[in-house]
């Protein structure tokens, strides 16, 4: 019952960050479910890619809300969310059964470099230069397998990846937050399927897990995540949000170095 109650909390924590922010919660939910999962005694060959498996399997629910809200204000380009799916689904399900061989604690040491880069880019603000112009419908696949691709290893819903490149191709920010919350649900829902898949009778997984999903854990992320991004939204308007910013990439930056070290 008391991780259970963790969960919840995670997911609070989680939603309010993507209201807040606009970035998945993904980067929290995956070190809190690690070290959770170490505390519960999850063999750890397995216990990163349940993390993994688990984060994106619970932003199954976060995207479905969000969609719901950013298509009732018109704000999504369902042209180009719709070339990226296939790309998105075919690079996330590839990526899952890629990692699905690698050794948990190496994992473990990626996770850590891709959240010192990402605290790192949030601390110094980087932003790629509107230059791009929008592909045609090929090139938008092929930037959604990228995408899904890199967001199956790190269990994240791909907008850390996708809002960059989107805003590269010179789209508003708000379209284009919009329309990567829209590439969140096909990587989410691939990721699902395909982690149950690959740890389909894996050794040493918990009890209420199927393959590396583990539901518990997803169950309670997803009861508290969705109603929290709506009050982290509902914050962005009165917060000092860059502050909150730089706390939350100083944060990061603690996990990361946490990771790689021990």
């Amino acid at each position: 019952m008391s991780f259970f109650l963790l969960y919840l909390m995670v997911g609070a924590f989680a939603g309010l960050m993507a209201g807040l922010f606009g970035i998945g919660g993904g980067m929290v939910i995956v070190p809190v479910l690690i070290f959770s999962f170490i505390a519960i005694g999850i063999s750890p060959d397995v216990l990163t890619h349940i993390a993994v498996a688990t984060s994106l399997a619970s932003i199954v629910f976060t995207s479905i809300s969000s969609v719901w809200e950013h298509h009732r204000n018109k704000a999504i380009i369902g042209r180009i969310a719709k070339h990226m799916t296939l790309g998105l689904v075919l690079g996330t399900s590839v990526g899952v059964f890629f990692i699905s061989s690698i050794p948990g604690p190496v994992l473990q040491k990626l996770i850590g470099f891709f959240a010192l880069i990402l605290s790192l880019k949030m601390l110094l603000n980087w932003q790629l230069p509107g230059q791009g112009k929008e592909p045609g419908a090929i090139g938008l696949g092929i930037a959604g397998g990228v995408i899904g691709f890199g967001s199956s290893w790190f269990g994240i819903g791909g907008g850390t990846f996708t809002v960059p490149y989107l805003t590269w191709l010179r789209i508003d920010m708000r379209k284009a937050v919009a329309t990567s919350a829209t590439c969140g649900l096909p990587i989410a829902l691939a990721a699902t399927f395909a982690n149950i898949a690959a740890g389909w009778n894996h050794d040493d997984l918990p009890h209420w897990s199927t393959g590396f999903v583990y539901w518990p854990a997803v169950l309670g992320i997803a009861i508290t995540s969705v109603p929290f991004a709506r009050v982290g939204a509902k914050l962005a308007h009165s917060l000092d949000s860059a502050l909150l910013k730089k706390l939350f990439a100083v944060l990061l930056f603690i996990v990361g170095v946490r990771f790689i070290v021990f």
